[in-house]
């Protein structure tokens, strides 16, 4: 098959640009015409060697304009902030993006509320949020998507299936751990090695950027939504307890295996389920038990892929006409 639609990555140094990049290498119908960070004048294989022999592409200093002409559609792994400042022009020019940043994901009240002062109302007012469990349709004909957060990910497609089952107003409980990829490639006194190897901890509790993200996408206040995330010394994964109380009688395997019944990218398990399983796969593996009015829920994700990267091509290959899963990988990273 030709390659024909043009793509391009901007903020090729992280670890989510990366990983774009080498899915979008060998994807059938994608061209990878443009890479970009913030400095140019290197090439891919140079900030990581291990794409040597695979994809010696030059990195370009990113450019709006450079990528209209080489683009039609762009992939944004760039810090918030950051995002706005290509989404604009190129929302002008005609080029599609999908963007990996906070940027669009929240309305403009909550991101000022737990980021900074949002510069560009008038797109979020079509952006669609990038998780196609809820809003495939909308994604085929989006020009500017919001690709979720990895903890909103993994929280929220667990949560879907039982939110009818839910006790109105009582709390939604959520314990997440998250491999120290997370928190990007700029070294930190939190991920340094010295503080994460044999170590496991909490960070911002019940205030992280993240819960708003989760209480917006279920229609619930953000008072409803406990979320906790640790930090835990592996390089990517992420496992999501999710804990809430229900009402009625129901078969709370049957409610999860029906409501993703069509869904190739969630797998219902039943036995607890393992970060290992979905590592480098754009899989999201839900295990359920209840107990009592006590239902729990656990889910687990690749914080890069189907929590960034993988998930972004999926959204991509949705706006441009293409099978969603096309060129996005499928087989675990486990012995």
């Amino acid at each position: 098959m030709a390659k024909n639609i043009r793509v391009g990555v901007v903020g090729a140094t992280g670890y989510t640009g990366l990983e774009l990049v080498k899915m979008l290498v060998n994807h059938p119908v994608f061209e990878l015409t443009y890479i970009a960070n913030s400095e140019g004048a290197t090439t891919i294989d140079k900030l990581h060697p291990s794409l040597s022999g695979v994809c010696e592409d030059e990195v370009q200093k990113a450019d709006a304009a450079a990528i209209a002409k080489s683009c039609d559609l762009v992939f944004l792994a760039v810090p918030h902030m950051t995002a706005m400042e290509f989404v604009k022009p190129l929302m002008k020019l005609g080029v599609k993006v999908v963007d990996l940043s906070a940027d669009y994901r929240l309305t403009k009240e909550l991101y000022e509320e737990f980021y900074l002062p949002h510069t560009d109302e008038e797109n979020l007012s079509h952006v669609v949020y990038g998780l196609p469990e809820m809003f495939r349709e909308e994604l085929k004909s989006a020009k500017l998507v919001a690709n979720p957060g990895c903890f909103p990910t993994s929280a929220i497609l667990g949560l879907l299936p039982f939110m009818d089952k839910r006790v109105e107003g009582s709390p939604i409980i959520i314990d997440a751990k998250t491999g120290v990829s997370g928190a990007g490639k700029k070294l930190s006194e939190t991920t340094h090695f010295v503080n994460v190897n044999d170590n496991l901890f909490a960070y911002n509790p019940l205030m992280h950027r993240h819960a708003p993200e989760i209480a917006q996408k279920l229609g619930v206040a953000f008072e409803e939504v406990n979320f906790v995330p640790h930090l835990v010394p592996l390089t990517r994964g992420m496992l999501s307890s999710i804990y809430i109380q229900v009402e009625g009688d129901f078969d709370e395997q049957k409610v999860l295996k029906e409501f993703y019944k069509d869904e190739k990218n969630v797998r219902i398990s039943q036995t607890p389920v393992s970060m290992k399983n979905t590592a480098g796969t754009n899989f999201c593996d839900i295990y359920v038990k209840r107990k009592g009015n006590l239902l729990f829920i656990a889910s687990s994700i690749d914080n890069l892929m189907r929590g960034a990267s993988s998930q972004a091509l999926v959204n991509a290959n949705l706006m441009m006409g293409l099978d969603e899963n096309m060129g996005v990988p499928n087989l675990a990273y486990v012995p």
